[in-house]
């Protein structure tokens, strides 16, 4: 660069060698003045530059050079990527075949059983059912019978070992030894004898259907999908099997006490649209209530924040760090003689258990809420929030502690930690009335049963047949009036007693046909079956494995006032649609609950 006549290097570029091209391909050395000033420094400095022509050419040639080794390198690295690919579509590929092996939702699964009717209790005959988990991290490595006697407690390592050595118990449905390591991706799949809860014998009010909604009456006891001790005994079952109505998507749930509007999607496309009108709030729901003692006249608008205090039992409470809640309560009534109130509830938010702990918080619970109306709350039972001091991990150690809490606590089959006959102390709750559950989904349960190849015939020597749905039960069944302390699950199933008796409300067999199969079963003859239900002959009973556990506890009948809760769902209304149901009896204010129930 030149100025005034003079050449200068500006400081930033340092000392460098220059060259100006001529147009006839020419370079002529250009050396500013300060360097001209410089000493001659032997030798001297001399500037060359090749042709331009000839720089140009090697610098296609080391593009072309780069750009092969680029490709080399790409290639390569393709080459990685696609054994990663290959070895991660080997293990998609295999766990879609193992997946795919397990049941589907089908008739199949709806026709293993069926039900019968006593003592007005739906019951359901005792069946076998398959549940299924994959092998968690932390088994990886681990003797199969090792993580059993670990981390399902509710049987001895020597029945687990006998599972596994009968066939029962296996991997990827197949026999293993009981040395065999886990690896990942081992699906576990462990063959029980089912015994479900019973239910209200109510049927089922369906108050509108078409080609895309269905909206029923739903009665209290019963669950709306399939959970823990209840499968074929709950609506989406009932539906199947009674109604023919399959392939339902549920818009949001009821608790299992609960009863009221319930409503299901008959497509993809209107459980979406519906369950996003409750997400959004513009869905309008009224519930009725009977609570304890003499509700205030005036309206009034509950707004405490409600917290999850175990997600594992599903319990809640009001707390500052909870979430967001409204709940707007009038009194429809008071009877002076019961000292209860007949409430109207408008939750404005679908939080768990939401009505239900704001009435706690009020000092106004629900009379028979077995579980937030109860003094392990304290003695003021949760109102205004004071729990006598407790802790939110003493107050979870007792509610699981309390056996009368069978009422409300049952184990989620979701969890994967239950799914091997986990102690009913690890029990969980199910869903609230306020909740409007996940995206909306098939209302088919994650885990099914049997597994392929696997039938009553081949897995345990006693059958089951199939009598029709919903006969009379045998006559012989017993039921014991005398309560008695449950027995725990935890104990060796070969030490339990055919006399003892619980009062869980488990379907149970006949002490009589037991000891005779278990003799049976001792000298390797054990072929039972189940004649046509509706006779009443002593063959008829329920057909037990001498194996199961809850074949040897006989079981007492649940009362109709333990399967009931006076919450009751009313009205749903939404943008251009209303649906309501019939008040049940407890809803009016002179109703007075009989002695007998």
């Amino acid at each position: 660069m030149q100025a005034g006549g003079g050449w200068f290097v500006p400081w930033t570029m340092g000392v460098q060698k220059f060259a100006v091209a001529l147009p006839m391909g020419g370079v002529v050395p250009l050396v500013p003045p300060l360097l001209a000033a410089l000493p001659p420094a032997p030798p001297p400095l001399r500037l060359i530059a090749p042709p331009l022509q000839h720089q140009t050419q090697s610098g296609r040639k080391g593009e072309k050079d780069n750009g092969k080794n680029c490709i080399l390198s790409c290639e390569k690295r393709k080459a990685d990527d696609s054994d990663i690919n290959k070895d991660l579509k080997k293990a998609k590929l295999e766990t879609k075949a193992l997946k795919a092996k397990r049941p589907g939702f089908t008739d199949d699964r709806y026709n293993e059983t069926s039900y019968y009717i006593e003592n007005g209790l739906r019951k359901v005959y005792p069946y076998y059912f398959t549940f299924t988990t994959f092998t968690k991290g932390r088994w990886v490595g681990e003797k199969i019978l090792d993580v059993f006697a670990r981390e399902f407690r509710a049987h001895p390592a020597a029945e687990y070992e006998r599972c596994i050595r009968a066939g029962t118990l296996t991997v990827n449905y197949d026999r293993v030894d009981p040395d065999y390591r886990l690896k990942h991706n081992d699906l576990l799949a462990n063959v029980v004898h089912r015994h479900e809860t019973p239910v209200l014998a109510s049927p089922l009010r369906i108050i509108h259907v078409d080609e895309e909604l269905l909206v029923l009456d739903k009665p209290c006891s019963l669950p709306v999908h399939p959970c823990g001790r209840y499968r074929h005994n709950t609506v989406v079952f009932i539906l199947a099997k009674e109604y023919n109505l399959k392939n339902l998507r549920t818009i949001h749930r009821l608790d299992r006490l609960t009863s009221g509007l319930l409503l299901f999607g008959r497509s993809p496309k209107k459980a979406r649209q519906m369950e996003h009108q409750i997400r959004n709030r513009q869905v309008q729901k009224e519930y009725v209530c009977r609570v304890d003692g003499e509700f205030p006249e005036d309206e009034i608008e509950c707004l405490e924040p409600i917290e999850v205090v175990s997600y594992k039992i599903g319990v809640c409470k009001v707390s500052p760090k909870g979430k967001d809640c409204s709940t707007v309560f009038k009194r429809l009534g008071f009877n002076t003689r019961t000292n209860t109130s007949v409430v109207l509830c408008r939750p404005k938010t679908g939080r768990m258990h939401q009505i239900r702990v704001h009435l706690q918080y009020l000092g106004y619970p629900v009379v028979n809420d077995p579980l937030y109306n109860h003094p392990v709350f304290g003695p003021l039972r949760g109102k205004g929030g004071d729990t006598g001091g407790k802790t939110d991990e003493h107050l979870v150690r007792d509610l699981i502690a309390i056996h009368n809490a069978e009422n409300w606590l049952g184990v989620d089959a979701a969890d994967d930690d239950l799914l091997f006959s986990k102690p009913a102390s690890d029990d969980k709750v199910g869903e609230d009335e306020c909740d409007t559950g996940p995206a909306s989904r098939e209302s088919s349960p994650r885990l099914e049963s049997p597994a392929p190849g696997l039938t009553p015939s081949t897995v345990m020597t006693p059958t089951l047949a199939s009598p029709s749905s919903a006969a009379e039960a045998p006559m012989d069944v017993p039921t014991q009036p005398s309560p008695v302390a449950s027995p725990s699950l935890n104990e060796d199933s070969n030490d339990a007693k055919s006399d003892k008796v619980t009062v869980a409300t488990q379907t149970g067999c006949s002490p009589a046909v037991i000891a005779s199969a278990t003799t049976a079963g001792a000298t390797g003859g054990a072929t039972g079956t189940v004649a046509n239900a509706g006779s009443s002959t002593g063959n008829d009973a329920l057909t037990p494995d001498p194996h199961c556990y809850e074949c040897r506890v006989r079981y007492r009948d649940p009362r109709p006032r333990d399967l009931v809760m006076y919450l009751h769902a009313w009205k749903y209304k939404g943008p251009g649609w209303e649906y309501e149901t019939e008040l049940p009896q407890w809803a009016s204010v002179d109703w007075e609950e009989p002695e007998s129930s």
